[in-house]
């Protein structure tokens, strides 16, 4: 690795899924922002934990057991480090950034709220930072404001002011858009909710920005944080809830039974302090020590390289894609971006892209990508996305360019 860059070469060396490609068909993947492909430093920590460390953590008093508690543990402690948490015991691990937005939901914001009370959210939510939500209004008869956003893709703070007041008691927002990659100044927003509406708790979407920047929740003051660790070279169901303890300590459990129980009685239980209380049944050890791995790989690169080299990608491959006359750019055109590139030709069914695309050996996602809101907000209803990793190369950019002439060639709308 040099001082400034990647060694992209020594990168991809890492990750089995290149070995797929073949002389007539490459394999360039580019739909990180819906999964990232695993370096063999997790498949070998999965690997040796369904060998030699296979237990139910917690309870059971032999070798295995006590092995599977460590790992389990420790996992905590090595997240919290990662995204400035105070304390391990702010680290709740679920199944995914899906399931920690629910649980703040149902098990905080139902039993916290009333009627009266508004919840503001942002146009450009992903259905998880969504739907809770509308859920909650359903039941509880509270408003749910919505944040817009302007012709580049950019949130207004006069906007942001004008929809907060003492009512407000939520405000959950994506730290990265998987959409328009727009990465709104969240820290700065919080700042204005804790003046504007002081008893409002702030959550934060980190799903699309974990993996490609440095998180730092404690700077960031938010209340809850949420992110997946598939999204950055985990296993899956290697979930996330950050959660300040105190805030923690009002959210009552979501799922009972099992490994969140303190003591039951015939008439009634009780159960563990936070984190435990969140973690019922046997938890996904395997998933947390994946975790582990991954973020040990990503630290051994850095975040800053990792998200310049990512960064490079974009930003060459947006300049390249805003000369073709053919294709809508939907990704924001400010620097201020995360790393996707979301775009419709004007005349081809997104699928019809990522189908002739994946001929060529080109992984994009084509979709609504789980935020029909925003799509509909701009009169769409699906559109094509390129997202990147650490394991891509300005070559594969090119490659996927060049590929969007057998889109025009077959679709009968010409070549560049």
């Amino acid at each position: 690795m040099g001082n400034n860059l990647l060694d992209v070469k020594e990168v991809r060396s890492h990750f089995p899924y290149l070995e797929l490609a073949t002389e007539k068909k490459p394999m360039v993947y580019l739909d990180s922002g819906a999964t990232t492909q695993k370096p063999v430093e997790v498949i070998d920590a999965v690997n040796e934990y369904l060998r030699y460390e296979n237990g139910n953590p917690h309870r059971g008093a032999h070798y295995l057991a006590g092995k599977a508690t460590e790992i389990f543990e420790g996992a905590r402690t090595t997240v919290a480090d990662f995204i400035g948490a105070k304390s391990p015991d702010e680290i709740v691990f679920l199944r995914n950034a899906t399931e920690a937005l629910n649980l703040i939901a149902y098990a905080y914001a139902r039993e916290q709220l009333q009627e009266g009370d508004e919840i503001l959210i942002s146009i450009l939510e992903h259905h998880a930072n969504f739907v809770p939500w509308q859920q909650v209004v359903e039941k509880l008869g509270v408003k749910l404001n919505i944040l817009y956003v302007d012709g580049d893709k950019q949130f207004s703070m006069e906007e942001l002011e004008e929809k907060l007041s003492e009512r407000t008691k939520i405000f959950s927002i994506t730290q990265s858009s998987n959409v328009t990659g727009t990465t709104p100044p969240v820290k700065e927003m919080i700042q204005r909710v804790r003046e504007r509406a002081p008893e409002a708790i702030t959550i934060v979407d980190g799903a699309q920005s974990v993996p490609h920047m440095k998180v730092d929740v404690s700077d960031l003051d938010c209340d809850f944080f949420v992110f997946s660790g598939h999204k950055m070279y985990a296993a899956m169901s290697s979930g996330v809830l950050y959660g300040k303890r105190e805030v923690l300590e009002k959210t009552r459990p979501f799922l009972f039974g099992g490994d969140m129980i303190e003591y039951v009685y015939e008439d009634h239980s009780t159960f563990l302090p936070p984190p435990g209380r969140f973690e019922a049944g046997t938890p996904d050890v395997l998933g947390a020590k994946s975790l582990v791995a991954a973020i040990d790989f990503v630290n051994g690169y850095g975040l800053e390289k990792i998200q310049a080299h990512e960064r490079a990608l974009l930003d060459y491959a947006y300049g390249e894609m805003a000369k073709m006359e053919d294709i809508n750019i939907l990704t924001t055109p400010s620097q201020h971006r995360g790393g996707v590139l979301t775009f419709n030709f004007k005349e081809v069914h997104p699928h019809d892209v990522a189908s002739i695309l994946d001929s060529k050996g080109v992984a994009i996602r084509s979709g609504h990508h789980c935020a029909q809101p925003f799509h509909r907000s701009l009169g769409l209803h699906f559109s094509c996305r390129a997202s990147f990793g650490i394991y891509n190369t300005m070559e594969e950019v090119d490659y996927f360019l060049e590929s969007l002439n057998e889109v025009r060639r077959l679709m009968g709308i010409g070549t560049r």
